[in-house]
């Protein structure tokens, strides 16, 4: 595996390629974070209804919305909007949201993982933890996914549930 490059997806959120999902895929409670509830699988009362746009983003914290600037999909958006859903989104096509949403909340823990392995081969480990993160980050990048399906499969899911122990056994070296 050494030597061989991951095909990595862009983890750097990149809103202009995504079809906000995260203002419709997560439910919110009305407290210190957002200002309203609303429930999983609705977008956002905030956003605009002719484009992807927040229409208080420029004042989200003054809003009540400091959930919205705290949060990052790692990519996980752009990728299910442009790569899983060949850029169709769910206001083209309504019956698309609940895939689309739930595709984000499959992604965005993967990219999430893979954010943290990256940080995690940059630190002074031993070459054999360095090997076990190229092959923990292999396993949550399967070759040519086309569906959400492809980030289901058990090899994808037990590497990302292996994860966070990983992670903890790395301490010593840091």
């Amino acid at each position: 595996m050494s030597g061989e490059a991951i095909p990595f997806p862009d983890l750097n959120a990149d809103c202009t390629k995504c079809a906000a999902l995260c203002c419709a895929a997560y439910p919110f409670d009305a407290d210190e974070y957002f200002a309203i509830s609303k429930p999983v699988d609705t977008p956002c009362p905030n956003l605009s209804d002719s484009c992807f746009d927040c229409t208080i983003h420029a004042d989200l914290k003054k809003r009540g919305f400091g959930g919205c600037i705290t949060y990052s999909c790692a990519g996980a958006g752009q990728r299910v909007t442009q790569e899983l859903f060949d850029g169709e989104t769910w206001r083209d096509d309504p019956d698309l949201l609940t895939h689309m949403t739930y595709a984000l909340r499959v992604l965005r823990p993967i990219h999430e993982a893979l954010l943290l392995l990256q940080e995690a081969e940059r630190l002074p480990i031993p070459n054999s933890a360095k090997t076990q993160t190229r092959a923990l980050m292999a396993a949550l990048c399967p070759d040519a996914p086309t569906s959400v399906h492809d980030f289901e499969e058990p090899e994808v899911q037990e590497a990302l549930a292996e994860v966070p122990a990983y992670l903890q056994s790395l301490a010593p070296f840091v």
